[in-house]
């Protein structure tokens, strides 16, 4: 997946030295793939390493969550650094020692790599104490789909554990490794879903007059759905209308009373989002109206677009500058229609999200796919990001 050279790029050198140990901690991570809620062991194990280093250990947070607070000197600034520990639902086809253990669990977006490498920083951290201020590392469970930031913002993240800044990291494959991304404003997309049930009355397929068909009926709806980014948003506006599934019938000569479908939207402002969710809403009644049939339609914001403040992306951008050098650190890069619930807390505070080059991703080694795995040679560089974002933020 790609290596990086030491004397190349500014990882601190103790961090280098427990090296062997971070991907030790990350390949015991990704053989035990816990899903959403459920990190259990994932969070027993960030738990005692911390508690072994010090920290003050608070857990409970969205059932899962582990928060590490660890301070020194006389300041009152406080910062937070948060890593995502959940796994996918995904039958893992890799073959190494490492592979989970657990079928049809794995670490297919390389949360296991982004737990170990606040693991490494916490080490350091503890051990160095070159900081004046709180540091709060936040391990946080289930990203993936059930938004457990918001979760934890809700039960008193912020409250409990206050924090002036929040920052987050997530490893990117197709990015060299030793490269880095940061911006300000959107880094990735705002995901809802939504789901379409047209009910008309079924007939012999023989006999289409005596029925209002709902297959017909939703085929021109996922057709029309597609107009709404191409005719109704503004051109430089970026948006997605994805139907991802389309359920109706059970045998071949039955026109069947019923079809659901269901999708998703992406978006990066709220003005977009909301223009999106209408004129579906407003398609199905008259699809609907059209096909004689009717119509239930249902849909849930889920996740935020991912939005950085420009002051703590500067900052983030000037840490990677000095961490691995410009030519390095891409700034205009074009956000990706992913989504990111690291959303909820840059809603909450400022902060920065980042992206940390995974290697080229050969032989299908990208996000969510069974033959995915984490690039060890980056984890003692993303730990030393965030030693160094925490030096310079409370320095």
């Amino acid at each position: 997946m790609g290596a990086i050279e030491k004397p190349l790029f500014g990882i601190i050198g103790d961090i280098h030295a427990f090296h062997d140990e971070l991907k030790s901690i990350r390949h015991d991570i990704h053989a035990h793939p816990e899903t959403a809620f459920e990190e259990q062991r994932t969070s027993d194990v960030v738990a005692a390493k911390l508690s072994a280093w010090g920290y003050e250990v608070h857990r409970g947070l969205a059932k899962t969550g582990v928060v590490g607070v660890l301070r020194n000197g006389t300041s009152k600034r406080t910062i937070g650094l948060r890593a995502d520990m959940d796994a996918l639902h995904i039958h893992e086809k890799n073959a190494f020692a490492h592979k989970s253990q657990h079928a049809g669990k794995m670490h297919a977006c390389g949360h296991d790599g982004h737990t170990t490498m606040l693991l490494g920083a916490a080490k350091y951290l503890a051990q160095h104490r070159n900081f004046d201020g709180t540091v709060n590392c936040i391990f946080q469970p289930a990203e993936e789909n059930e938004g457990g930031a918001r979760v934890m913002i809700e039960e008193g993240l912020f409250e409990r554990f206050p924090c002036d800044t929040v920052w987050g990291m997530h490893n990117w494959p197709g990015m060299d490794a030793g490269q880095f991304c940061v911006m300000p404003g959107p880094m990735m997309a705002g995901f809802d879903i939504f789901e379409i049930t047209l009910t008309g009355r079924g007939a012999h397929a023989a006999m289409p007059h005596n029925g209002w068909d709902p297959i017909v009926a939703g085929s021109a709806l996922v057709q029309a759905l597609q107009t709404i980014v191409s005719r109704n948003t503004h051109p430089v506006e970026a948006g997605v209308v994805s139907v991802t599934q389309f359920h109706g019938g059970d045998t071949w000569n039955v026109i069947p009373n019923e079809v659901v479908i269901r999708g998703t939207t992406r978006s990066f402002k709220p003005e977009v989002q909301a223009l999106i969710q209408n004129r579906i809403g407003e398609i199905c009644n008259g699809v609907g109206a059209t096909y004689g049939c009717a119509v239930k339609f249902w849909y849930d914001r889920r996740y935020p677009p991912t939005v950085n403040s420009a002051a703590e992306a500067e900052t983030s951008r000037s840490v990677l500058v000095d961490l691995v050098g410009a030519g390095n650190v891409h700034t205009d890069l074009t956000p990706t229609m992913g989504a990111e619930d690291f959303a909820f807390m840059l809603q909450a505070k400022p902060g920065c999200y980042i992206w940390i080059g995974n290697g080229a991703g050969e032989g299908g080694c990208m996000l969510h796919n069974p033959g995915y795995d984490f690039n060890d040679e980056i984890l003692p560089l993303g730990a030393s990001y965030w030693v160094k974002l925490v030096e310079q933020c409370l320095k």
